[in-house]
């Protein structure tokens, strides 16, 4: 397992990051994730560990609280200081006008809360899971960096910003020496690459690393989905698709088709490509992989210790190009003296 900085601080972290959004299985969207048990959760974080990947993922509104308050039951063997923990807070948890949102008032209600659960003095990756526009970006950093300074919270990072969010953020807590932003959650995958137009310039630039989510693009990229086929009886494509990445059938088809041209070559398979693609992109500190099953989670941690070739990079490079939106077609035009971090194409 390879260990990369987080951003541009002093933290390293695992090129794989377990995410737990199937621990808890709390509602019936997180049921469509999986449904992981309490002893079943500490034997993947065994397997984890054991791999060298140390770092865990959640969130306050995973499954209710349940993921978190599993997690922490899942690593109570282990000792604190040979885990990292990333948590994340902001949608929505209570009924009440104060319960949501990156307010001071709801940052601090969610922190004590995740960190009770959890069973732990500190998190070491706290984010904020969505923007917040109706609380001064002022309030919002400042409370985040008297958690790190109190010791409850070691690094601050977001998930899901825009470049305006993610820059004005950055240069209000430039502006009052406060707690940066060191990570950025974001969604990446071969058959969502929008976050190479702004967010990866604006990482590369800024030194804010991502924290790849959903790298499998929202589960069509498991190896099971083929032209003419009916998705999988037990695709959480089939619950859990509200609010997801939209594409052509043709597109995914298309990158599938290449995916699996490298898969011969390689003897690797479809999702373990797509994953070890992601890890050689620029900025990418981490990418956070989940799995129902022990067999699940072997298979996925086969994803690191090779590289793909540049020749084969380059083929799912081209099967995944897509027209970008403006102003980033015409930016393209001008690459002599505007690169992007990774070349860009268009779509055929």
């Amino acid at each position: 397992m390879e260990y990369r900085s987080l951003g541009r601080s002093g933290l390293k972290v695992p090129e794989l990051c377990f995410g737990t959004g199937t621990f808890g299985a709390g509602n019936e969207f997180f049921k469509a994730w999986g449904d992981t048990s309490q002893d079943d959760a500490r034997k993947l974080i065994d397997i984890c560990m054991e791999a060298g990947l140390n770092f865990f993922d959640t969130a306050d509104v995973y499954s209710d609280g349940a993921s978190e308050t599993i997690l922490g039951k899942a690593i109570a063997h282990l000792k604190r200081e040979d885990v990292l923990i990333s948590t994340k807070t902001t949608f929505r948890f209570g009924k009440g006008p104060n319960d949501v949102g990156s307010s001071r008032y709801h940052l601090i209600q969610a922190l004590e809360g995740s960190l009770k659960r959890l069973n732990t003095d500190y998190i070491d990756v706290y984010h904020l899971h969505a923007f917040d526009a109706t609380t001064p970006v002022e309030e919002t950093l400042n409370t985040l960096d008297k958690m790190v300074r109190e010791g409850k919270v070691r690094y601050i990072a977001c998930s899901n910003f825009s470049g305006w969010h993610l820059m004005k953020s950055l240069s209000v807590s430039e502006r009052y020496g406060w707690a940066k932003y060191v990570g950025h959650q974001v969604y990446y995958s071969l058959i969502g690459r929008d976050y190479e137009w702004e967010l990866m310039p604006l990482a590369a630039d800024q030194g804010v690393g991502a924290l790849v989510w959903s790298p499998l693009g929202w589960g069509r990229l498991t190896g099971k989905i083929r032209r003419g086929q009916p998705l999988p009886e037990t695709s959480r494509l089939h619950k859990a698709s509200a609010g997801g990445p939209t594409m052509s059938d043709e597109y995914l088809y298309k990158v599938v088709d290449a995916l699996d041209e490298v898969a011969k070559e390689t003897g690797k398979t479809v999702p373990q490509i797509a994953l070890n693609w992601l890890l050689r992109r620029p900025t990418v500190s981490t990418v956070v992989i989940g799995a129902r099953d022990e067999k699940q989670l072997r298979a996925n941690l086969e994803s690191v210790g090779w590289k793909l070739t540049s020749e084969q990079v380059a083929k799912l490079d081209a099967a995944s190009a897509v027209n970008p939106a403006y102003p980033y077609w015409h930016q393209v035009q001008f690459e002599e003296r505007n690169p992007f971090p990774v070349p860009q194409t268009y779509g055929q």
